[in-house]
């Protein structure tokens, strides 16, 4: 399926339930015009992941996901052999040593992993390279031929050529600094917190029997949290989770009074908790202090 126009992927990303405004969905409709990977760089839990998830969907086609991590090299990514193939190849008795040597780095050994699936792949899919900040920049510079030709080389058999185009999604959580020559071969989206009123679409769309009061305290409320020096700035799916956790508490509204045991679906570090009770103390007493002035001017 081939999106045509800037519009008509935000609308289809909205039929996946993903929400993006016109700015990003332009620059992420070029980004698949030209053909080009498209690097999403952003704080943890503001949608990367599952703007591939979405992207995939709505353009029909597979994702391919590889989870980048401390230690991750070319050889998990792209390749293996099977071993254990080889060596019954090489204990048949049908062949001699000068075919069995040559046999046994054929196509007919190599165990694909996500890179080579992606190129190889009979129909057009979706490669997603998630966490790319995670790997070492050795990975990262393997990683610009694929990015650069769409095509992936192995020592024992050559280079591969896509069979066709996979769309490629790079994420990156911004916990170290991506290459020149990675970021010359993408186009850079960056993706942050959603506003308040995106956030309550967000919401609503995800919780549409939650009570619309209720989504538009939340989303204030968080707004206000992300604004604590914390270690972890709570995400929208801790929003979603936290707007669900009132709903079966049976709040209506928020209630600064009534959020212990609930703060901690939307915080996961003890420290990060600690700075919000003692905050909400505040808030509480601003809110006193707002409804005594209210009454008196009344």
């Amino acid at each position: 399926m081939r999106l045509n126009s800037p519009t008509e992927l935000i609308r289809s990303l909205e039929e996946q339930d993903y929400i993006l405004d016109e700015q990003k969905g332009t620059t992420l409709f070029l980004a698949l015009a030209l053909d080009k990977p498209c690097l999403i760089e952003g704080p943890a839990g503001v949608g990367k992941t599952q703007l591939a998830i979405a992207l995939a969907r709505a353009c029909n086609r597979p994702l391919i996901r590889l989870q980048c991590y401390e230690g991750l090299d070319a050889q998990k990514a792209l390749y293996d052999w099977n071993y254990p193939k080889q060596l019954l190849r090489l204990q048949s008795k049908d062949s001699s040593w000068n075919d069995v040597k040559f046999d046994l780095y054929s196509e007919e050994f190599i165990l694909a992993r996500p890179l080579l699936k992606a190129i190889l792949s009979p129909k057009p899919v979706v490669l997603l390279i998630d966490e790319l900040d995670k790997s070492d920049e050795e990975f990262e510079s393997f990683l610009l031929e694929l990015l650069g030709e769409f095509q992936v080389t192995i020592p024992e058999r050559g280079t591969f050529y896509a069979t066709t185009r996979p769309i490629v999604i790079l994420t990156s959580n911004n916990t170290r600094e991506l290459s020149d020559a990675l970021r010359r071969r993408c186009v850079h989206l960056e993706l942050d917190y959603p506003s308040i009123l995106r956030e309550i679409m967000i919401l609503e769309r995800k919780n549409p029997k939650i009570g619309s009061k209720l989504i538009e305290d939340v989303c204030q409320f968080v707004a206000k949290v992300r604004k604590l020096p914390l270690r972890k700035l709570p995400s929208v799916s801790e929003s979603i989770d936290f707007v669900q956790a009132l709903q079966i508490l049976k709040q209506e509204r928020i209630d600064l009074d009534q959020l212990s045991g609930a703060l901690n679906l939307l915080l996961k570090y003890p420290g990060d908790l600690k700075k919000l009770e003692d905050r909400l103390k505040i808030w509480q007493a601003e809110e006193v202090q707002r409804k005594e002035h209210s009454g008196q001017n009344s």
